[in-house]
């Protein structure tokens, strides 16, 4: 009795060991794979692309306000497309020295943040990736922060362009102000035009209660925000 009980003591151990079967293993493949996490909070971006479908001049010539927006999500490529237009790496996208955008004694003074459904982000540019800062869906909060423009909840997605001025006033003192507002200019324009070369709609908007949307979207108080630029499909 004491070897049979051995035996079968043996051969439970012996398929308990041998791991997951072939049809485990086959499900477990067909999970989709998850965005990639780093140090596990930020979420890595896909690399941009670095030669688009249209030129130049014919982006400029399609370029208008949208302020109607269909409810599609936007995709993690364009996602990582539109904010490394609007402050990424003009080399590359991880690790190049320039800017998509010009700043003043490469003082670079801008923070951008993106509000989605699902969330608030900041993006880390020295990664490429996003942090997410605030759970939960703050676009009505954020359009109310902004006179009730309904284009700010209804968007995807909200890119909020922040500026911490003493960056630039550390060089440039009284005149920082200035240069940070034609720095913003220059990164604003980038998204809108990245946004038409995407077949996607966008409307720059700087009519909002600066101190609102800092507290909607839990800013640190040196980031003052200057642009809203809700970023959809254009419901035709």
């Amino acid at each position: 009795m004491r070897h049979l009980i051995l035996i079968c003591l043996c051969g439970f151990l012996l398929c308990s060991c041998r791991g997951p079967t072939k049809d485990r293993v086959s499900k477990e493949a067909e999970k989709p794979a998850k965005p990639k996490e780093i140090e596990n909070k930020l979420i890595e971006l896909p690399k941009p692309r670095l030669k688009g479908e249209v030129s130049l001049e014919e982006t400029l010539r399609a370029r208008k306000s949208v302020r109607n927006f269909t409810e599609e999500n936007l995709s993690l490529e364009q996602i990582s497309q539109l904010l490394w237009a609007t402050q990424g790496s003009g080399l590359d996208a991880i690790t190049g020295a320039t800017r998509t955008a010009p700043s003043a004694g490469a003082l670079h003074p801008l923070e951008i943040y993106l509000v989605k459904k699902d969330g608030v982000y900041h993006y880390e540019l020295d990664k490429h990736a996003l942090r997410k800062i605030l759970e939960g869906d703050h676009r009505s909060d954020l359009s109310a922060a902004a006179l009730g423009q309904a284009c700010i909840k209804d968007a995807a997605a909200d890119v909020v362009i922040t500026a911490v001025y003493e960056r630039t006033a550390i060089k440039y003192g009284d005149r920082a102000t200035r240069y940070v507002h034609i720095e913003a200019g220059h990164a604003a324009q980038n998204i809108l035009l990245q946004t038409t070369a995407l077949n996607l709609g966008a409307v720059p908007i700087g009519a909002f209660n600066d101190e609102e949307v800092q507290k909607v979207l839990s800013l640190p108080e040196d980031h003052k925000p200057l642009y809203i630029i809700p970023v959809g499909y254009p419901q035709e």
